[in-house]
């Protein structure tokens, strides 16, 4: 029976309040700061991540849970807006919605969140029929989530036998522990870190984004790295594949590399390889950057293969 769904997008859903850049060190003591710009928009990387690959042109259904209150229904009904089906996103009536502020400076921020429905994510809050009807599962911010990392293993061994491929990208580990990955690589297909989680994930091992890529792939899962600037990689065990980066005028680099997610995954599930992939990702992160807000300049399909031809390296 042919899939319903290209993609389901298992995880966090949160506003971004998203403010900068400061040009002087955050001031307590109830000093006022003034900033260029602000912007209240669709956070969570699985959410930024759903909102690319809809955008790329994928059919593509999220499942999660948030809360039952003014945060919730605007995610629920903006993730709906953007071309998401939203059934299986749960509204906790217990429980607020997850919030985060982010604070820009430069190319690099600071994330504050206030978790809500995020410690309360499971399996249970996942639709059969939606695993069933997927071709590929995708999950991400796995240590923000800890019951529903307890459960991803038997989940994604579940798409498995409906005939789906699986992703994961793990954002960072606020503990700073990087462990009890063991049991969801073996069930991942993809895995997409940047290259400070590939150092961490990949263990001591690890001195470049490469050897982390090389580590991290023998444990089972094609290992995607995105590098900033610098561009990506990729390696599959056997071959490291490299892609430079895109050079635009970048605006606001939230959610960047969700938006890279999205275009890794939609390529793939277009039948290329994963050199091609990995460019075409590339493009999908840094278009991304044009505008504040993680899913504001998020490309099309055919807007993402014109900037590739136009850098001498389109897609055969």
């Amino acid at each position: 029976m042919p899939h319903q769904y290209d993609l389901l997008v298992v995880g966090d859903a949160n506003p971004d309040v998203i403010l900068g850049p400061l040009t002087a060190p955050l001031a307590f003591g109830q000093r006022e700061q003034l900033v260029e710009s602000g912007s209240f928009t669709v956070g969570g990387s699985a959410a930024i991540m759903a909102c690319g690959a809809a955008r790329l042109g994928l059919r593509v259904a999220f499942a999660g849970r948030v809360g039952d209150d003014d945060a919730g229904r605007y995610l629920r009904d903006t993730l709906a807006a953007r071309g998401v089906d939203t059934r299986g996103l749960r509204m906790d009536p217990d429980r607020p919605t997850p919030l985060t502020v982010v604070l820009t400076r430069g190319d690099d921020r600071a994330v504050l969140t206030s978790p809500g429905t995020l410690g309360v994510v499971s399996g249970a809050d996942i639709p059969d029929d939606l695993l069933a009807a997927s071709r590929h599962v995708h999950t991400s911010s796995y240590f923000l989530q800890p019951r529903l990392a307890a459960d991803l293993p038997a989940l994604l061994r579940t798409a498995h036998a409906h005939g789906a491929t699986t992703s994961l990208d793990t954002q960072d580990d606020p503990a700073d522990r990087w462990q009890g990955l063991d049991a969801v690589l073996a069930e991942t297909d993809i895995l997409l870190p940047n290259a400070q989680e590939a150092l961490r994930l990949a263990g001591p091992g690890a001195t470049s984004a490469h050897t982390a890529a090389q580590l991290l792939s023998a444990r089972g899962p094609l290992t995607v790295v995105k590098n900033g600037a610098d561009g990506a990689l990729c390696h599959d065990g056997r071959t490291l594949h490299t892609a430079p980066g895109l050079p635009v005028e970048v605006t606001d680099t939230v959610g960047a590399g969700d938006s890279f997610d999205a275009g890794f995954v939609a390529a793939t599930l277009d039948g290329r390889p994963p050199q091609e992939a990995l460019k075409f990702a590339v493009v999908c992160g840094a278009l991304s950057t044009r505008a504040h807000g993680g899913t504001t300049a998020q490309p099309t399909w055919d807007e993402a293969l014109t900037h590739l031809t136009r850098t001498g390296a389109p897609l055969v």
